[in-house]
């Protein structure tokens, strides 16, 4: 009776260990690939799902989307500058079987095809290229990653050059030419004000020249604001005084005439 108890009690803690090997927990963003004695024999999806022990073993894949920085590299580009490049891809697995069959370490693999990569494709640009047309190498970088991935069961959804650092000397060259080209845009604004000064104060002289009074008028307007700061000494020129006693009479002249008119209308 009590070899019969023992035995009970040594069967059900087999049992128990059987089941505890047996039981394989699949999370929501993983895939099972099962291999029984060496040999792919399905893909599970996520849930509880049981394994014979000592003959089958479940690898399970990430299907996350993992964020791999591309170290900074040195760069010879089309024109011959060296430059340190550095970039980020992300990428994920959409067929665990491939993921797990088809390469040993796809993390590794991306990483070193990344790297390469970069460097041919940035290799093809010139430097104002590479700087002004990132998002066209961006796309060139990843299409060319995606395309050797893909026999891996891997999806290489973006590729972003995050830092380019450029030689002291070209940095000094590139604010010189910056520089430059602000003072030439300057330049051109500043001769493109005068132009239209010039055309307005033709235009004004054309006026001064048909009314030379509106002229004596503008001196005598200058002299008014200039006499607001109280700080200067205004000499008037006799030419000046006898404009304004020109005036004078040319206004004596107007009233009578004016009243002529108001008589004669009434």
């Amino acid at each position: 009776m009590a070899l019969d108890l023992i035995s009970l009690i040594i069967i059900g803690v087999v049992i128990l260990i059987i089941l505890a090997l047996s039981i394989r927990i699949v999370n929501q963003y993983e895939r099972g690939v099962v291999f029984r004695l060496g040999k792919v024999i399905g893909v599970r999806n996520p849930g509880l799902r049981l394994i014979i022990p000592l003959v089958d073993r479940m690898v399970k894949p990430s299907l996350q989307i993992v964020t791999m920085p591309i170290p900074a590299q040195k760069i010879i580009t089309q024109d011959n500058v060296t430059i340190d490049v550095a970039a980020v891809a992300y990428f994920k697995v959409v067929d665990a079987y491939k993921a797990v069959v088809e390469i040993e370490n796809y993390n590794r693999a991306v990483n070193q095809i990344s790297q390469t990569t970069v460097r041919s494709v940035v290799g093809q640009f010139t430097l104002d290229e590479v700087l002004s047309e990132t998002p066209l190498v961006n796309s060139k970088i990843q299409e060319i990653i995606d395309t050797h991935s893909e026999a891996w069961g891997i999806k290489v959804t973006t590729v972003e050059i995050k830092d380019i650092k450029l030689p002291d000397s070209m940095q000094r060259a590139i604010a010189l030419q910056a520089e430059a080209e602000r003072e030439k845009r300057a330049k051109i604004i500043s001769a493109e004000g005068e132009y239209l000064a010039a055309g307005k104060l033709g235009e004004a002289a054309d006026i001064i020249a048909e009314h030379p009074v509106a002229l004596q008028l503008r001196i005598m307007q200058v002299l008014s604001i200039i006499a607001a700061e109280k700080n200067s000494t205004i000499v008037f020129p006799a030419q000046l005084l006898n404009s304004i006693r020109d005036i004078k009479d040319f206004m004596e002249s107007e009233v009578p005439s004016a009243q002529y008119i108001k008589k004669k209308s009434e």
